[in-house]
C-alpha cells in the first residue's frame, strides 16, 4: 500500500491497528493533557511578555480596560466556535463551518487567509527565536538559528501529532508556570510582603495623569494592540479532531477560556500597572523584566529571555500545526491541491506540513533580504486576518445553530449564551474595532493591505468555484 492515500473527514480511533495513517485518516494521537495545555498555551504568546509594553505606554493603566474588552470579544467568539466544534469536530474548524453555513466561497477564503496568517507567523517567530539565541551564541548567524528551529519543529510535526502535542505540553507548561510565578511574586510585592518592598496601594493606577492619561479613546487604540495577542485561542478546536473525545475537549476549552484570559492576561498586566508607573521607560521595553528587576529578582532579563524563547517556540510549533491542518482541510474539500489531503503512515498530513514550511522559509528569507518591503507587506497584509476570522465565525454560528437544531439537536451540548443577541452584539463590536483601525496609522495600513489580501482570495474563490461548476456540467453532459 502507498505511504500516502486520500483522506476522509473522520479521525481514526486512537488505538487503531497498524500505523494509524494507512486508512487515510488523521491519527487521533492527542491526549487530554495535550489538549488542556494547547488550550492554555494558545492564549499565552510572546506578545504578552514583550508586546504588552507598547500597549501600556500608549494607554496607561486603562490598558486593563483594553484587555477586558478584547477578552470579552474572544470569550464570545470561542463560545460560538465551541458550539459548532462540539457538535461537529472538524480538522478545518471554522473554515469547514463557513463552507457549510455560508457557502464554498466563505470556507475557501477564510481558510486560505488563516493559512496565510500562520505561515507568516512562522517567519516572525523563527526570527524572534533566532535573535534570542544569537545573543547567547553570537558566533552563529541569526539565519542559521532560524533555519535550525524551523527544521527541528518541522521534524517534530512530521513524526506524529503526538510529538506536536508533547512538545506543546511542555512549552505551554513552562509558560503557565512562569506566569503564575510572576503573578504570585508581583502580588506579594504589591502588598509589601517581599523583603525590601512596601505596599504600593493605588498610587500608580491613579497617579501620573490618572487611570486614563490619554483619554477614553486610548482604550480603543490599546485594544488594537491587544486584540491580536489573542489569536491562537481557536487552535484547540482544530486539534480536538485528532483526540479520542473531541466533544469533551472542546467543551472544556471553551468553558475555561474566561479564567485563562482573566488570570494570565488581566492578572499579570494588573500586577505591572499597579507595581510600576505606566510611563516608566523600563515598562515600555519589557514590562515583565521591569517588574522582576524592581522586586530584586537576579538575572531577570536572562530568565525572561528563556521564557520568551519558550513562548516563541510554542507559537512556531502551533503555527506549523495549525497551518498544515487548515491546508489539509482545504485539500479535503477540494479547495487546495489533493496532495494536501493525504496523510503518511503515521497519520500526519506530510505534504500540507511541508508546503506550509516552504512558505514559512520563504518569508524568513524575505525578512533578511527585504525586511522593509516584501516582509513588511506580508506582516501588514495578514494583520487584520484575526478580525476577519472572528467575523466569519459569528456569521457561521448564526446559521449553523439552525442547521444543528434541525439535523442533530442532540449534538448541541455547548450553546452560545443569549443566542442570537450576543452573537449580533459581538459582530457589532468586531465591526467597531475594524472601523476604528482606520483612525490609527499602523492599523489603517494593516486594514488596507489585509483587505487587499482578502480581495485576492475572494477572486481566487470565485475562479475556483466557476471551474468546479464547469467541470461538474461537463461531467454531467458526458
Amino acid at each position: 500500500m502507498s505511504a500516502e492515500t486520500t483522506t476522509t473527514r473522520t479521525a481514526s480511533p486512537p488505538d487503531a491497528p497498524g500505523d494509524g495513517g494507512q486508512d487515510g485518516n488523521l491519527k487521533a494521537g492527542l491526549k487530554n493533557r495535550h489538549l488542556s495545555m494547547i488550550a492554555i498555551g494558545g492564549v499565552i504568546g510572546a506578545g504578552l511578555f514583550v508586546g504588552s509594553g507598547a500597549g501600556i505606554a500608549s494607554t496607561g493603566p486603562g490598558i486593563l480596560l483594553s484587555y477586558t474588552l478584547a477578552g470579552v470579544l474572544v470569550v464570545m467568539v470561542m463560545r460560538m466556535l465551541g458550539e459548532m466544534a462540539a457538535a461537529d469536530p472538524q480538522s478545518g474548524s471554522f473554515s469547514a463551518y463557513a463552507d457549510r453555513a455560508l457557502g464554498r466561497w466563505a470556507g475557501f477564503s477564510i481558510g486560505w487567509l488563516y493559512w496565510f496568517f500562520w505561515v507568516v507567523v512562522l517567519a516572525v517567530e523563527a526570527t524572534a527565536g533566532a535573535k534570542i539565541l544569537n545573543t547567547w551564541v553570537p558566533g552563529v548567524p541569526q539565519w542559521a538559528f532560524a533555519l535550525l528551529v524551523m527544521a527541528v519543529l518541522t521534524a517534530t510535526n512530521l513524526f506524529s501529532v503526538a510529538s506536536y502535542g508533547e512538545f506543546e505540553f511542555w512549552f505551554a507548561g513552562i509558560k503557565v508556570v512562569a506566569i503564575i510565578a510572576f503573578i504570585v511574586i508581583g502580588a506579594l510585592a504589591v502588598f509589601g510582603l517581599l523583603p525590601g518592598t512596601s505596599a504600593v496601594g493605588t498610587a500608580n493606577l491613579t497617579g501620573n495623569g490618572g487611570f486614563l492619561p490619554h483619554g477614553v479613546g486610548a482604550v480603543f487604540t490599546g485594544m488594537l494592540t491587544v486584540v491580536f495577542a489573542f489569536m491562537g485561542s481557536e487552535i484547540v478546536t482544530l486539534a480536538a479532531g485528532e483526540s479520542a473525545d473531541p466533544e469533551k475537549a472542546v467543551s472544556r476549552a471553551t468553558n475555561s477560556v474566561i479564567w485563562r484570559i482573566g488570570v494570565f492576561y488581566l492578572g499579570s498586566i494588573a500586577i505591572v500597572v499597579t507595581l510600576l508607573p505606566w510611563n516608566d521607560a523600563s515598562v515600555k521595553g519589557s514590562p515583565y523584566v521591569a517588574v522582576l528587576e524592581h522586586v530584586g529578582i537576579p538575572g531577570a532579563a536572562r530568565v525572561m529571555d528563556v521564557i520568551v524563547l519558550t513562548a516563541v517556540l510554542s507559537c512556531l510549533n502551533s503555527g506549523l500545526y495549525t497551518a498544515s491542518r487548515m491546508a489539509f482541510s482545504l485539500g479535503q474539500r477540494g479547495d487546495a491541491p489533493k496532495a494536501f489531503a493525504r496523510v503518511s503512515r503515521r497519520g500526519v498530513p506530510r505534504v500540507a506540513i511541508l508546503s506550509s514550511v516552504v512558505f514559512g522559509f520563504l518569508a524568513v528569507f524575505f525578512n533578511y533580504t527585504s525586511p522593509n518591503t516584501v516582509f513588511k507587506f506580508l506582516i501588514n497584509s495578514s494583520g487584520a486576518v484575526a478580525l476577519f476570522v472572528w467575523l466569519v465565525i459569528c456569521f457561521s454560528q448564526l446559521r449553523m445553530r439552525k442547521i444543528i437544531e434541525r439535523e442533530t439537536p442532540e449534538r448541541l451540548t455547548v450553546r452560545m449564551w443569549l443566542y442570537p443577541y450576543l452573537t449580533w452584539a459581538t459582530i457589532g463590536l468586531i465591526g467597531f474595532v475594524m472601523i476604528y483601525m482606520f483612525t490609527d496609522h499602523d492599523g489603517r495600513t494593516q486594514m488596507y493591505l489585509s483587505l487587499v489580501a482578502a480581495a485576492v482570495v475572494l477572486v481566487a474563490a470565485a475562479v475556483v468555484d466557476r471551474r468546479r461548476k464547469a467541470a461538474a456540467l461537463a461531467a454531467a453532459a458526458g
